[in-house]
């Protein structure tokens, strides 16, 4: 287990308020085993039994309260003909487990499915077709689920004037023929790629209520996003667009303790200017047989402990006192 973050020995809590699980970029899809662009194993059969151990995992514990999913639930390499099929196989395994799951889009989900379907079949608790909510496991919890492809190129139909916005966008920040490459592009500008996208306008006002709510509540607010919003966590390839905009907002605020996201496989973890943590989660995709990457996040009132499996990494992340 990693050290905490302040070198100090601390009194906490024998108990969690709360345990929850989590998972990233199960990529599921019935193809034989291929690579990233960067020549990464991927291993598109296994990644269902990583969640189906870590659904096992949870509920042999016995005290997970709910679980998250951070986005890409299955591959963009899906035959489409099977789009459907894959996805309710992996839905099928989450729906062992003992409590609620929380969904998110991912890049992935969006090339095999349009939205509109996915906010139903991820059974997202908005009372509209938006794809960003938030909850209250506690008194002293909030949770963020964002939408990081609120504005982007992916999901919206080629007419729609969020795409033809994000288009536009994306041809005045990437220069490359082809949109999904980062050449030539220099440090965060890396992240001007068509499988990343924003925050809109509208979840921007809307995330700035809920903060200042919780704030008022004196809540924690952990934000969840598939795509990572601090450079510390993740290569600047995987970074959300506006990422920037959002920790503006986080910052007005002293209510947010962590940051978490999928994206960028290989991880990451950082502690922000503002004492913010960021811990971008190892993707399930990526486990060669007879390995795992998922997690239980324990919730007290003074920091959060990951206690990962195998490939993720533990992590405690210790809020700093204001």
């Amino acid at each position: 287990m990693m050290p905490a973050t302040n070198g100090l020995v601390h009194a906490y809590a024998k108990k969690p308020l709360f345990s929850f699980g989590v998972i990233a970029d199960v990529q599921y899809a019935d193809i034989p085993d291929g690579r990233s662009f960067l020549g990464v194993p991927r291993y598109y059969r296994h990644s269902i039994s990583v969640l189906q151990r870590a659904v096992s995992t949870w509920n042999k514990q016995g005290n997970i309260k709910f679980s998250v999913n951070f986005g890409d639930i299955i591959d963009g390499f899906c035959p489409k003909d099977k789009s459907l099929w894959a996805v309710q196989k992996v839905l099928d395994e989450f729906d062992k487990f003992d409590g609620p799951t929380y969904h998110m889009f991912g890049n992935h989900c969006l090339y095999n499915l349009p939205r509109s379907k996915l906010v139903d079949l991820l059974k997202m608790p908005t009372d509209s077709d938006r794809a960003y909510y938030d909850f209250s496991p506690c008194p002293e919890y909030r949770f963020v689920v964002l939408d990081a492809y609120d504005f982007s190129v992916l999901g919206w139909s080629r007419d729609h004037p969020v795409t033809a916005a994000a288009m536009k966008l994306l041809d005045e920040k990437n220069p490359n023929t082809d949109k999904n490459s980062p050449d030539g592009l220099v440090g965060v500008d890396r992240r001007f790629v068509m499988f990343n996208g924003a925050v809109g306008k509208e979840q921007l006002s809307w995330l700035n209520d809920v903060l200042r709510d919780a704030s008022e509540r004196r809540q924690n607010v952990i934000l969840c996003s598939h795509l990572p919003m601090d450079p510390g966590a993740a290569s600047p390839a995987a970074l959300m667009w506006n990422y920037d905009e959002v920790m503006a907002i986080v910052r007005q605020y002293n209510c947010v303790k962590a940051c978490f996201a999928g994206h960028d496989h290989k991880g990451g973890h950082s502690v922000d200017s503002h004492g913010v943590h960021h811990r971008t989660l190892e993707a399930a995709l990526e486990c060669p047989p007879g390995t795992t990457a998922y997690g239980n996040i324990e919730a007290y009132p003074d920091r959060l402990l990951l206690v990962g499996s195998d490939r993720m990494a533990d992590t405690e992340m210790c809020f700093q006192t204001m």
